[in-house]
């Protein structure tokens, strides 16, 4: 398809570290990248956040790049 892009995506981190919610921030101009980004960025485990010793959610900011390679 010869499509490139950077998508943003806005995701809320529970504090098990799964994905409660990912919504697209920064769109690439692409819907098909964009969906990509968001059903691959729903199966990753993050590390939660903390307040002191106790996992909390929280929200992050995570970028994803496609780029063509040669």
């Amino acid at each position: 398809m010869g499509e490139e892009g950077k998508v943003i995506l806005r995701v809320l981190v529970n504090p098990q570290g799964t994905a409660d919610s990912v919504d697209i921030k920064t769109s690439s101009g692409s819907v098909r990248l964009d969906e990509a980004a968001q059903k691959t960025v729903r199966n990753w485990k993050f590390i939660p956040a903390k307040r002191g010793d106790t996992a909390v959610q929280s929200w992050v900011l995570v970028p994803i790049i496609f780029k063509l390679e040669q």
